[in-house]
């Protein structure tokens, strides 16, 4: 089978100068077009017109990428991490309809994925209001709001300039560890296992094998395989489940607010597998930064070091000290 050269996929996620600049930073996007999407028609394709809130256009970046150095799992995570998935007609301070959040695709392939990852985001989002569908039309945008913001360095952009940076320079690509399906999770995993993960079960305190674990290796998620956790930054906590200062990498963990049994904590999820985790707590004073991890081991799978290049994550072995 002849491997596919490009991909396209349209998002809206309120003024298209910061998701264009976003996008166009992530390493295998080809390009990123500002422009107008799933409204009224050409005639109406124009800033003016689109700003009256009547023709049902949404600001949206066409976004071509090379589907052999990024999925496209990778690109709507990112864009997740920068949108407000509950928000109606409106993104950081900009409201209207144009600015409604929205993912449109042109191709079954691209359906599937987008309906499997709004499928997670939607199951660990309280009142989700991100819309998807094909694509009807598309209209560039004025030539002035083509890379707006490396025209004008310091303009407006609600996506933080952080985010941006950050999510450049991510490696753990979320395509290569897709969720499988929910009766495979069933089969693969112990009774224990499968409690934590998909039920947000917690496992008892002190019995996990990876509590005391001094191996140099890679803690990854049970479900999926994707890599959560290094040994480098796992400490011993008197809380008696595996602690970390840190994930492998920020945006393969996704924190939600937790207010389950009368507490007010911050649950801690895998990315693409959207496996509960357990839980991230602040100013904990036997954390070498202050940060704890509190992770159940049933949640994690280990890969020794000296496994990483045989298990496809060579590519992370510079993230260990030597």
């Amino acid at each position: 089978m002849e491997a596919k050269i490009e991909g396209t996929i349209y998002l809206a996620g309120g003024c298209f100068w910061g998701m264009e600049k976003l996008m166009q930073s992530i390493p295998g996007v080809l390009s990123a077009v500002s422009g107008y999407a799933n409204g009224t028609g050409e005639a109406d394709a124009n800033y003016q017109t689109v700003c009256t809130g009547r023709t049902g256009f949404r600001e949206t970046v066409r976004v071509t990428y090379d589907p052999n150095r990024v999925s496209l799992d990778q690109l709507l995570f990112a864009y997740f991490e920068v949108i407000d998935p509950t928000a109606i007609n409106r993104q950081g301070h900009d409201a209207g309809t144009q600015y409604q959040a929205g993912v449109y695709y042109t191709d079954t392939d691209s359906q599937a994925t987008v309906e499997r990852i709004f499928a997670l985001e939607r199951a660990r989002t309280a009142h989700f209001a991100v819309e998807s569908g094909p694509l009807v039309n598309f209209f560039p945008a004025e030539e002035y709001h083509q890379d707006y913001l490396d025209k004008n360095p310091g303009g407006y952009c609600h996506i933080p300039s952080a985010a941006i940076a950050r999510l450049s320079k991510g490696v753990i690509d979320a395509g290569r560890y897709a969720r499988p399906r929910d009766e495979q999770i069933r089969a693969r995993l112990t009774a224990e296992q499968y409690a934590i993960t998909q039920q947000s079960a917690t496992e008892r305190p002190f019995s996990s094998e990876f509590y005391e674990n001094t191996e140099k290796g890679l803690y990854v998620d049970v479900v999926t395989g994707e890599p959560l956790f290094t040994s480098e930054d796992q400490y011993r906590s008197s809380c008696g489940w595996p602690a970390f200062t840190k994930p492998v990498e920020s945006s393969v963990v996704v924190e939600r607010e937790d207010v389950s049994h009368g507490m007010r904590r911050v649950e801690v999820r895998s990315r693409a597998g959207n496996s509960h985790l357990g839980h991230v707590f602040e100013n904990d004073s036997e954390s070498p930064n202050g940060t704890r991890y509190c992770i159940n081991g049933s949640a994690l799978r280990f890969v020794p070091y000296d496994a990483m290049d045989m298990q496809g994550y060579g590519y992370l072995k510079d993230r260990f000290s030597k």
